[in-house]
């Protein structure tokens, strides 16, 4: 009997460079169509939820469906437009600066601005983020001051970090930004276990961990997932799927055929695939699934759809493994596009002012980068002291350490 010899599969993306991506694979569902279930649903029971999309904002700028039934107010969709239109510039402004040799590095959220912003307005102060890298929002929307992340960015000597880590691997615990690790993976237990610390002193601050798509194919992953599960830690565990991780197609990390938030059934967690794009569609989920947390009903798994529309970092380039036009015909859209024409839909912004927003937040982006790089940048030079790498570290300085510190005349 002949027998078929096996064959290796490797997943390969819909669109590669010369041909356009085939964006059926996402499974898009209409805006509202998504059912709102209550806080204290059974996990199972979300599996609905997990396999579609919600979305609260349609195409011509609408909100639809349960979702949309208790929208945040004017001036709170005044201040995530403001924070996403700063962060855009903020971030096209450093990686400008690293193509001067400013900087080392950078990396940038373009395309992904709703999901940081949409959720740190939906949370409390006190409540702690365990972020990737692709979560500056998370700062900026609480006004967190642009220089202090310039001369962190600089490494000068004013980083608050004394050049310590590289360059958007921020750490802000008082504005519960917790120390960003470059490592991947490692954020999502370390958010759990923050979670389940806040549980056992009977506080009321939970944990939000952030995790990209290529990541959840680390065993970090997996650990937080039985953790939320077994103690119902009070966690938010955000999967933003923008679609690659560097070069890797998410279906590489398990994305084809079923979706990321699926895994989250698998693990008894009560898991949503949500429009990352969609401000509106972020903010409610999110608020839904913090008063899930401090009601003591457990973790959500939270996967946001949306796409990484510029590289990976200063050190990629996305020309050579998906087509250069793939963020332009992403079919949920610029988030940053969508909130503003709800909003002039709505009455409540105009053309004039978003201009006037726009011209406001390069002024204050500039005037920052102007002060941070008055105190060093990589190209001239002047960067945090050497004299620092021996602070914080020993409660008593180890006397081999004292002999080398004077040897440096610091």
């Amino acid at each position: 009997m002949t027998q078929t010899p096996l064959k290796f599969y490797v997943p390969e993306p819909s669109g590669r460079p010369g041909q356009e991506t085939d964006f059926s694979y996402l499974r898009l569902q209409p805006a509202g169509a998504a059912r709102k279930p209550p806080i204290d649903i059974a996990p199972y029971d979300t599996r609905d939820l997990a396999m579609g999309l919600i979305r609260v904002l349609d195409d011509e700028g609408n909100a639809q469906g349960p979702w949309a039934e208790d929208p945040p107010d004017d001036e709170l969709l005044r201040r995530g437009l403001r924070a996403m239109v700063k962060t855009r510039i903020f971030d096209a402004r450093m990686v400008i600066a690293q193509r001067q040799k400013k900087t080392s590095f950078y990396m940038q959220c373009l395309g992904e601005e709703a999901i940081a912003i949409g959720q740190s307005l939906a949370l409390r102060e006190g409540d702690m983020h365990f972020p990737s890298y692709r979560q500056q929002g998370l700062l900026i929307a609480q006004d967190y001051p642009l220089f202090d992340m310039m001369c962190q960015i600089f490494s000068n000597d004013q980083d608050p970090l004394k050049g310590r880590q590289l360059p958007v691997l921020y750490s802000v615990p008082e504005k519960g930004f917790f120390t960003l690790s470059g490592n991947l993976g490692t954020q999502m237990p370390q958010a759990v276990g923050w979670a389940m610390a806040s549980a056992i002193k009977g506080d009321t601050r939970i944990a939000c961990g952030w995790i990209g798509d290529g990541a959840t194919a680390e065993s970090d992953y997996q650990t937080a997932l039985l953790f939320a599960h077994v103690y119902r830690a009070p966690v938010i565990l955000n999967v933003i799927n923008n679609q690659w991780a560097i070069s890797t197609f998410q279906s590489v990390a398990g994305g084809e055929g079923i979706t990321l938030a699926a895994r989250g059934i698998g693990s008894n967690l009560a898991s949503l695939r949500v429009d990352g794009n969609d401000f509106l569609a972020v903010h409610a989920v999110s608020r839904w699934a913090a008063e899930r947390a401090r009601s003591n009903h457990g973790a959500t798994l939270i996967e946001w759809v949306s796409y990484r529309a510029g590289p990976h970092s200063t050190s990629d380039d996305p020309s050579k493994y998906r087509p250069a036009d793939d963020w332009s015909r992403f079919p949920l859209g610029d988030p940053i596009a969508r909130l503003k024409d709800h909003m002039l839909k709505r009455g409540i912004w105009s053309e004039q002012e978003h201009q006037e927003l726009q011209k406001a937040c390069e002024a204050e982006v500039v005037a920052a980068q102007k002060k941070a790089e008055a105190h060093g940048t990589l190209a001239t030079g002047r960067t945090s002291s050497v004299a620092t790498m021996f602070e914080d570290v020993y409660k008593d300085m180890p006397v081999h350490l004292r002999r080398q510190r004077q040897e440096l005349g610091v």
